[in-house]
C-alpha cells in the first residue's frame, strides 16, 4: 500500500515526545527538500529583488523550512495520537516521504483495541489531525497579525477572513522564512489531508459519516474514487505532477479494493 509505515533504516532518527515513540525517517528530509527548494528560492528572491535585503542564501532557508515541516506535521500527527489517547489506544508516530502516521501499537496495556472503535470515535481521530495543523497555521497568523506584520505567503483563499490579509512586510529573512513556512504548509497539508480519498484523513471521515448515514463501505469507495480521480486530472492539467501522481495511484488502490468486493 502506498501510505504505509516505511521499513526500519540506521539513518532513521528516533525519540520520544512525551509517552510518544517518534520514528523520522531518512526519507522525510529528502521529501523536505525537493518540496521545499522552490519555496526558499522564492523567498530569496523576494529579499534580494523585492526588498532589497541580504539574505543567508538558499540552501539556510531551505533548513529553515525543513523544520517548520517537521514541526507542522508533528503537530498534525500529534493531534491523531492524543485522539488515540482519548480512547484508551497508545500510538506511535513516523515522519516520512508521504507526511507521517499515527500508529496503534500493539501490547500497550491500555487494554482496547482498535478494531472496537465506533464511527463517533474514529471520526474524531481523523479530524484530529488536520484540525491541530491548522490550530497552528492560525495560532501564527495571529501572532503574526496581531505584532502588526504580514503574513506574505497566505493562501489567496483565507483572505476573506477578517483581519487574515494586511500588515507591515517582514524584513528579517529568517522571521519571514519561519513565520510563512509554518503557515503555508500547515493549510495546504491540512487542506490536502481532508480531501475525501480513502486512506486520507478526508476519506476516513467520509467513510465514517456514510456509515453514521447509513451508507456502506462500497459508497465511500465509489466517493473515494471518483474525489481521487478529480484530484488527479487537475494534477495534471495544473502542472503539479506528484500530486497527480499520488492520487492517480491513490485511485488505482481504491479502484482494487471495490474490484476485490466483487458485484462490478
Amino acid at each position: 500500500m502506498l501510505l504505509q509505515e516505511p521499513a526500519r533504516s540506521p539513518y532513521d532518527l528516533e525519540f520520544r515526545l512525551g509517552d510518544f515513540p517518534v520514528r523520522i525517517a531518512w526519507t522525510f528530509w529528502l521529501m523536505a527538500a525537493v518540496f521545499g527548494y522552490g519555496l526558499a528560492v522564492g523567498i530569496d528572491q523576494i529579499f534580494l529583488q523585492e526588498y532589497r535585503q541580504w539574505t543567508p542564501g538558499v540552501w539556510l532557508i531551505l533548513l529553515v523550512w525543513a523544520v517548520c515541516i517537521l514541526v507542522s506535521i508533528l503537530v498534525h500527527e500529534l493531534g491523531h495520537a492524543l485522539a488515540f489517547r482519548r480512547y484508551g489506544i497508545h500510538s506511535g508516530i513516523v515522519l516520512y516521504h508521504f507526511g507521517g502516521l499515527a500508529i496503534p501499537l500493539a501490547g500497550n496495556g491500555f487494554g482496547r483495541s482498535p478494531a472496537r472503535l465506533s464511527s463517533k470515535e474514529n471520526l474524531v481521530i481523523a479530524a484530529a489531525g488536520p484540525v491541530a495543523q491548522l490550530l497552528l497555521a492560525a495560532a501564527v497568523i495571529v501572532l503574526t497579525r496581531a505584532a502588526g506584520y504580514q503574513v506574505r505567503l497566505l493562501p489567496g483563499w483565507l483572505y476573506w477572513i477578517p483581519g487574515a490579509g494586511g500588515g507591515e512586510p517582514i524584513l528579517n529573512v529568517g522571521t519571514f522564512a519561519l513565520v510563512n513556512c509554518l503557515v503555508w504548509p500547515s493549510v495546504m497539508w491540512a487542506v490536502l489531508n481532508l480531501v475525501p480519498v480513502w486512506p486520507l484523513d478526508g476519506g476516513r471521515i467520509a467513510r465514517e459519516l456514510i456509515s453514521l448515514g447509513g451508507g456502506t463501505l462500497r459508497q465511500a469507495l465509489m466517493l473515494s474514487l471518483v474525489a481521487a480521480g478529480l484530484m488527479a486530472v487537475w494534477g495534471f492539467s495544473s502542472g503539479n505532477v506528484f500530486l497527480a501522481i499520488l492520487f492517480a495511484s491513490l485511485a488505482f488502490g481504491n479502484w482494487e479494493m471495490l474490484q476485490s468486493m466483487g458485484g462490478w
